[in-house]
């Protein structure tokens, strides 16, 4: 250091500082060049930041620690002037050093800075408000009195210099009465320390800091101050708490979500197993959400979701979990209860939540919720197991709820087992398709009047490689409720066109074969699959009939009717598959481009003895020559039904008193020898 300051010295270190700390380039140059003039008392001192000018006579390196900034030189002296003395020459030495050390200083902040750059910049959400920091630059002596405060502490604090310089630093915490003894421990310390506080601006509003602290020293190595380097980080805080809340709540409903349920069932669990008590954990979907969902909007059905979270949360107790696992899913963990059966009173109360109606958006909604418990510690200890458990339960009260009320189930081991039966079902059937052990069936539709075959009914079997030949029965609600129904009306489509090639390059005239067509199927995409289907195959829309169920006409009749008559317009016919047991408007029915309407054989099973069941058999035939439909029953079984139902006017049948539904060599063979049901006159 300079051994000797006078208020010129030190004015020209202030404003040496001062130059390091906010200019660059060549405003820093030229700022130095004044300043080293000034400090010397000797005009047209210059700083350069490579070698200087050949002419110059006193010239002073600027280094710190092995690293060169520069060199100060100062030019010949002339007649008037005194040549350089040495006391000059060791204050432009001392100075020199002192620039080193603030150049050092000014890029070890630099790099500080990058580094908290290149941190800060993974969090998107704070990349502008990062590159638009200003970093402040305090210095205060031992006892924390502030000696030098730069333009960057003025724009954070909102103090001026000359508010700030001379008070302790106390005065910027956001308690003054704090005992903050980290001030007292920093002069212990080797080197610098960084910390995250909190601060208070001029205005009196709190922020969070992060503070750099590193120690000043003398020409001695002993501590005579620090500088702190302070950036607000209030930002950076709040998006942590925000991405915080993120990764542990619901976003929608504010409750905890699927993470910090087992965290905080697991901390539960451990307490419990010390105590030795009961906990539960139960899953609750609602019932009946998604059709209003989909009838009213995604955004009704968050307004939904909220409100029902709302009137789980109040039902419960404060040391209770509620949490939202997604959709309309949502989980109680419930711990320090009396019995087991204790669940079972909470899940009364939960489900009798709902016999209240929601008011959303005008609209008068009611929805049931099915509860599934398991029990802690009886069917597992820890939070996972507990929630699988719980989920299959519900399962069970959900088919076990009249009406989609609701109800609730406890888990046992029996539901254990139909679930992973369930599971191998669906396993098998992807292996299914791999190895090729799906198989079609066919069932053949007579002509009541002639006895003839008309058509045949493609109907899916699976040759299970342990369980033997499975019926659509075990395995379709499977499909349809993991998704892959799709994937298996595919296959079916595929099969029934390549086996209708194969008869046609036999030589037999076209024949209709019907296959089922899902819900999740008719979509717009229907009739171009159709159409490539038949392309592949060579075939023309008279070898095929799509059979589509009546609930299939209840929503969205402009969109239905439209594919429809794409589909029409293939040659392919339509045939409506159980017809009476829907719900569609008579009235509508009559503008759908349908060729056939299908009896369905809860009617049929009770010709002739069951007056109801001819009433309707009756009117759906009547309804059908009405419309200019053919008609056909299925199920016909006995020749009872099969006069009632030639009596009354209808066309075809299909049933086990002609034949079971038989492979398709078994058909071919039937249609080669012209087999026709004998009983026809």
């Amino acid at each position: 250091m300079i051994a000797t300051l006078s208020s010129n010295d030190l004015a020209c270190c202030s404003a040496l500082l001062d130059a390091v700390l906010r200019l660059e380039g060549l405003a820093l140059h030229d700022a130095l060049s004044e300043i080293v003039s000034a400090f010397l008392g000797r005009p047209n001192g210059r700083y350069f930041s490579e070698a200087p000018l050949p002419n110059s006579v006193l010239a002073q390196i600027v280094a710190h620690e092995g690293l060169l900034y520069g060199h100060y030189a100062f030019p010949a002296v002339d007649a008037v002037d005194k040549e350089y003395s040495d006391t000059e020459i060791a204050r432009l030495a001392s100075f020199a050093g002192l620039t080193g050390r603030l150049l050092q200083n000014r890029a070890d902040t630099e790099k500080r800075s990058r580094a908290l750059d290149q941190i800060e910049s993974k969090l998107e959400q704070q990349a502008q408000i990062l590159n638009q920091m200003h970093e402040s630059v305090i210095t205060m002596d031992q006892a924390g009195f502030i000696t030098s405060w730069n333009r960057g502490a003025e724009q954070l604090f909102g103090y001026t210099a000359i508010e700030a310089i001379g008070r302790n630093v106390l005065f910027l915490y956001e308690n003054e009465d704090e005992d903050d003894t980290s001030l007292s421990d920093l002069f212990l310390s080797q080197g610098g320390r960084e910390m995250e506080v909190r601060r208070r601006k001029k205005s009196g509003e709190a922020f969070w800091a992060s503070l750099s602290l590193s120690v000043m020293r003398d020409q001695h190595g002993q501590p005579i101050g620090m500088i702190g380097y302070i950036n607000d980080i209030t930002e950076r805080k709040n998006a942590e708490k925000l991405i915080h809340h993120l990764a542990y709540y619901d976003s929608l409903t504010g409750l905890p979500n699927r993470t910090l349920l087992t965290r905080t069932v697991d901390q539960a669990l451990v307490a419990a197993q010390q105590d030795n008590v009961y906990g539960c954990i139960m899953f609750i979907d609602l019932n009946r959400f998604k059709p209003i969902n989909d009838t009213l909007g995604h955004v009704a059905g968050d307004m939904l979701l909220v409100e029902v979270a709302i009137r789980l949360r109040k039902a419960l107790r404060d040391e209770d979990v509620v949490a939202r696992l997604g959709a309309d899913e949502f989980a109680i963990a419930l711990f320090d209860i009396d019995k087991d059966y204790h669940a079972g009173f909470v899940a009364q109360k939960l489900i009798a939540l709902f016999d209240e109606p929601f008011f959303i958006d005008g609209h008068e909604l009611r929805v049931g919720a099915s509860i599934g418990i398991s029990m802690y510690p009886q069917d597992a200890s820890d939070t996972e197991t507990l929630l699988r458990l719980a989920d299959i339960a519900m399962y069970r009260a959900k088919q076990g709820g009249e009406n989609n009320e609701g109800g609730y189930a406890y888990y046992s081991e029996e539901m254990n087992r139909n679930t992973l039966d369930l599971l191998r079902i669906e396993t098998g059937l992807l292996h299914a398709f791999e190895y090729n052990e799906l198989l079609l069936y066919y069932q053949p539709k007579i002509n009541l009047v002639s006895g003839q075959i008309t058509g045949a009914e493609a109907l899916v079997r699976w040759q299970h490689p342990e369980r033997g030949l499975l019926l659509p029965g075990d395995f379709i609600p499977i499909a349809e409720e993991t998704g892959l129904i799709v994937q298996l009306s595919d296959w079916v489509l595929e099969a029934a066109c390549a086996q209708a090639r194969r008869w046609k390059e036999a030589g037999m005239e076209p024949i209709r074969i019907a296959i089922n067509v899902t819900a999740r199927e008719f979509t717009r995409s229907l009739p171009d699959r159709v159409r490539a289907a038949l392309s592949r195959h060579q075939l023309t829309g008279e070898w095929l009939e799509l059979e589509i169920t009546e609930s299939m006409l209840m929503h969205s009749t402009d969109r239905v009717i439209s594919i429809m008559e794409k589909v029409c317009l293939l040659g392919v016919t339509i045939s409506l598959d159980d017809f009476g047991t829907g719900y569609s408007s008579l009235s509508y029915l009559k503008r759908f481009p349908i060729n056939t309407l299908k009896i369905d054989r809860s009617f049929t099973t009770g010709i002739p003895d069951d007056t109801n069941d001819c009433a309707i058999a009756s009117a759906i035939i009547s309804i059908a020559k009405q419309l200019r439909h053919k008609v056909i029953a299925e199920g016909v079984e006995s020749m009872e039904q099969f006069e009632f139902l030639r009596e009354a006017g209808c066309d075809e049948l299909q049933g086990y008193l002609f034949s079971r539904p038989v492979p398709a060599a078994d058909f071919h063979l039937m249609l080669t020898e012209g087999r026709k049901f004998s009983a026809a006159v």
